[in-house]
């Protein structure tokens, strides 16, 4: 009797043990399966949300050429469809990787979309578009995170590989993990003139190469001194359809120069600004900057063909008594250029993209998703001004517990 107990209460015990293992191990299925539901559904989500970034253009229109914002959000150009991005829509998003510039003249701040040296993209605050603001347009707020960038897929890095004359230049193009072998080069070299001159000009010059098999193509341009002259180089490349943007801006030893500012988008007003004025540490200008800015476009052979601006303040002086003056640019897309010569006879020169894809800046915009708990990544391959890009979203949700969405 008392071994038919004991048998009984052992079996008891391996099956309670039993039971309690198998309910850890379908507990354990479950959550799997919910996290894979989640999951897949925050996957839709982000292929879902992206193609509504690219697809529409959002209301109205025409809202990246306009100081005022949208009451939909959507960055696809208005004038065509599939996944062509327009070149303005995108400028007008505050960027989140880069601290705000601050203009004492206009007491405000400028969002910096600045590429690298020589090549400036301010874009005002107050106009722009915000990571909250488009967020709620969207219709994700407090729900979702995103991130969003627009990258040119194929990316030409530019080194200067001489020292004095003649001036020698390393072109790289390559797309996403691969080179550009034998890509067709057109390249324009901006010098700027050393003359008397009260303002300075410049020259261009342009020519055709191609990429050897790893991308690379040397340019050696006689007769220039590379440590002495101001100079800007832009190339294009073109195969099979895909193409790129890149520059490379070299200036003399100079602490004084202009910052174009982009001031407002329904009337394309750019700022000429003393750079003395621009940033936390500003100061009344203490030396007298002349410039004398116009604009370029591309030809259908990839060359820059200039538009002489027709205004006044095209061509002027900044000092003390003034600190900036302002342009309005063509509403084609294309380049703002503007040398630059100081009291002290040092020359300069500073670009800016009137359209994203005109220089192939790079565009990063929205929350940070490192730290997130599940973060789930789609792509597409847009063009933007005709320069092909990279658009990449990043999404996480903000209650990662929460329901599927």
């Amino acid at each position: 009797m008392a071994n038919a107990t004991l048998d009984h209460m052992v079996s008891l015990t391996v099956f309670i043990a039993a039971l309690l293992i198998f309910i850890g191990l379908f507990s354990s299925s479950i959550q799997t399966g919910l996290a894979y539901q989640r999951h897949t559904a925050l996957s839709t989500k982000t292929s879902d949300l992206l193609d509504t970034l690219l697809l529409n253009p959002g209301l109205p229109e025409n809202w990246g050429q306009t100081d005022g914002k949208p009451v939909s959000f959507g960055l696809q150009d208005p004038e065509f469809t599939q996944y062509k991005v327009s070149s303005y829509s995108p400028m007008r998003l505050t960027s989140t990787t880069e601290s705000s510039v601050y203009f004492s003249a206009t007491n405000a701040y400028y969002s910096n979309l600045t590429a690298g040296f020589g090549g400036y993209l301010l874009t005002s605050n107050a106009n722009n578009i915000n990571y909250s603001t488009a967020s709620k347009l969207l219709g994700i707020n407090g729900t979702y995170g995103f991130q969003l960038t627009l990258s040119p897929t194929i990316t030409i890095s530019i080194q200067k590989t001489s020292t004095g004359t003649p001036l020698k230049l390393l072109v790289n193009a390559a797309g996403t993990g691969y080179p550009f072998a034998n890509a067709a080069l057109s390249c324009s070299l901006i010098l700027v003139n050393r003359d008397a001159s009260d303002y300075p000009s410049y020259s261009i010059f342009n020519r055709k190469e191609t990429a050897d098999e790893a991308g690379f193509k040397e340019l050696t341009f006689n007769g220039i001194n590379g440590e002495t002259e101001a100079y800007a180089l832009i190339v294009y490349t073109y195969l099979n359809g895909l193409k790129g943007v890149g520059y490379y801006v070299h200036t003399p030893q100079t602490y004084k120069s202009i910052v174009p500012i982009v001031d407002g988008f329904a009337d394309r007003r750019i700022l000429l600004a003393h750079s003395d004025a621009v940033g936390e540490n500003f100061h009344l200008p203490t030396s007298q900057i002349s410039y004398n800015a116009s604009f370029v476009i591309l030809t259908e052979e990839y060359t820059l063909r200039v538009v002489n601006l027709e205004q006044p303040q095209a061509t002027g002086t900044l000092n003390s008594g003034q600190s900036y003056t302002s342009i309005i640019v063509p509403s084609n897309e294309g380049i703002l250029i503007v040398p630059y010569k100081d009291t002290a006879g040092e020359y300069g020169l500073v670009l800016m993209p009137w359209g994203l894809g005109s220089l192939g800046f790079t565009l990063i915009f929205g929350g940070n998703p490192a730290g997130q708990e599940w973060v789930t990544t789609d792509i597409r391959q847009v063009t933007i001004g005709n320069i092909a890009y990279q658009a990449k979203l990043n999404l996480w949700r903000l209650q990662p517990n929460g329901g599927i969405g």
